[in-house]
């Protein structure tokens, strides 16, 4: 299934390094509806003027964007150019493998701008009782879950879902003692059954966490990291609220509202935004190195299903 944005930067730089790198300054708008609704697939793009693709890269920022896909500093094949590389394994996979990370971060504030700028307490003030992901995906991911959570009812554990809805794709029946939900709009939180509290804050307006430090054992964010305009704010209050070892799960798939997800993934593809969430990870500092999970169930037949997770540091 084609990712809302290709093709990926990654894959349009090598296949054109010859030295110096050019970058095409364009992007791509959904044509095929007018009122988007979280979770609808665009199949038609048209190229917009002036919105710009991963404006704060520089050039060598973009050189090692360019090494880090060829494996070397020679001429590479890109490991977004397919779907899966012939070996069988997912480049999503691959491209957070012994990853040289920038010295310096390398987004700036236009890179997480939106289409749509208007308050997201408006965008979000309908509740919608609608799941954002296919049957498929939705069983993927519950099943990762099943595999990576503590045991239900296990004493002492908390878990924290980010940008929760009215519902977690949990396992069926999975309970502990603390599962608070965050989210934009009350009533979805309130028909949650997994949630033992709820709080209602946007995060691109207060990125802190109204928790103690040490608070969760997990926390959790289902499609929704592509709409945080202060990720590295976000994500340095998730490694504040872990407690030591506590596991960060982000899971994102193809499907989005477009006007309101930052700039440098709408302009991206899907591989490079497991690159994209493992920086915020880096980046955020106090976490182990991050990872990446392809979990799509069918790959070009239902919606794919991606995860980048990481653990808080002991020591930190």
């Amino acid at each position: 299934m084609a990712s809302l944005a290709s093709p990926s930067l990654l894959s349009s730089l090598t296949r054109s390094r010859t030295g110096r790198v050019s970058v095409s300054v364009l992007s791509y708008s959904c044509c095929a509806s007018r009122s988007f609704r979280r979770g609808a697939k665009c199949n038609a793009y048209s190229i917009v003027a002036n919105r710009r693709v991963f404006l704060g890269f520089g050039a060598l920022f973009v050189d090692q964007i360019v090494t880090m896909a060829s494996g070397s500093g020679g001429v590479g094949r890109s490991f977004v150019a397919s779907a899966r590389p012939r070996q069988g394994v997912s480049p999503v996979e691959q491209i957070l493998k012994d990853v040289e990370w920038p010295e310096q971060y390398p987004f700036k504030d236009e890179d997480f701008s939106l289409f749509d700028e208007s308050p997201d307490s408006i965008f979000y003030s309908e509740p919608r009782f609608v799941t954002h992901i296919d049957d498929p995906a939705i069983r993927a991911l519950t099943d990762y879950y099943s595999k990576v959570f503590p045991p239900s009812n296990t004493p002492g554990v908390a878990m924290l879902d980010l940008c929760s809805s009215w519902v977690s794709h949990f396992p069926a029946g999975y309970k502990q003692e603390r599962v608070v939900g965050m989210g934009m709009n009350e009533a979805e939180l309130k028909k949650n059954p997994v949630l033992t509290e709820y709080i209602v804050q946007d995060l691109n307006v207060n990125p802190k966490l109204p928790f103690e430090d040490n608070s969760f054992d997990v926390i959790t964010n289902v499609v929704s990291v592509d709409y945080l305009t202060k990720p590295i704010e976000v994500f340095k209050e998730m490694q504040r609220v872990l407690k030591p070892s506590g596991l960060a799960i982000m899971s994102f798939s193809n499907r989005l509202f477009f006007t309101k997800a930052v700039s440098i993934w709408t302009s991206t593809g899907d591989v490079d935004h497991a690159w994209i969430v493992g920086s915020y990870f880096h980046y955020a500092g106090g976490f182990e190195p991050p990872a990446a999970v392809d979990i799509s169930p069918n790959p070009g037949r239902s919606d794919p299903m991606y995860i980048v997770y990481s653990r808080k540091q002991l020591s930190a």
